[in-house]
């Protein structure tokens, strides 16, 4: 799970800070790239605004992104990101959102999975192995996100 490329999203500097420690802990090796807010992410991916400039094919090989974010909410950047053949990259919904209707609207705008942010410390570690075990070594990629 080295050399990869993850953008996380989240506007909530603990969660922020405990996703980095379970990376760090679960061997999840590369670059994180942080991103507090749903208008600077968009900005990221499509290599614009303050990442202007950015080499437009270094994208992630992964999107965690947190619905309730500042400014543009999650819904709206993965419709946003989905509008874009170019980013057609896995992205996994993780929130500590258990509305059913953000894990519909989710899916329907095109997440690959919605994972609600567990509580227990444990837990939480358990799932970010997880999640790195599954979509930066086991799930196949097209070459572009290689």
């Amino acid at each position: 799970m080295k050399n990869k490329r993850i953008l996380l999203i989240e506007d909530d500097p603990d969660d922020v800070a405990l996703t980095l420690r379970a990376f760090k802990k679960n061997n999840i090796e590369g670059e994180i790239i942080t991103i507090n807010e749903g208008a600077e992410a968009l900005d990221y991916l499509f290599a614009r605004g303050k990442f202007e400039g950015r080499d437009k094919k270094a994208l992630p090989q992964l999107v965690l992104l947190d619905l309730k974010l500042p400014r543009l909410d999650g819904k709206a950047v993965l419709k946003a990101m989905r509008s874009e053949i170019k980013t057609m990259l896995p992205v996994v919904v993780l929130t500590s959102s258990d509305e059913e209707q953000d894990v519909k609207d989710s899916y329907r705008l095109g997440a690959n999975s919605y994972i609600r942010k567990p509580v227990d410390f444990t837990r939480f570690m358990d799932v970010i192995r997880d999640l790195g075990i599954y979509w930066l070594d086991l799930n196949e990629a097209p070459k572009e996100y290689a």
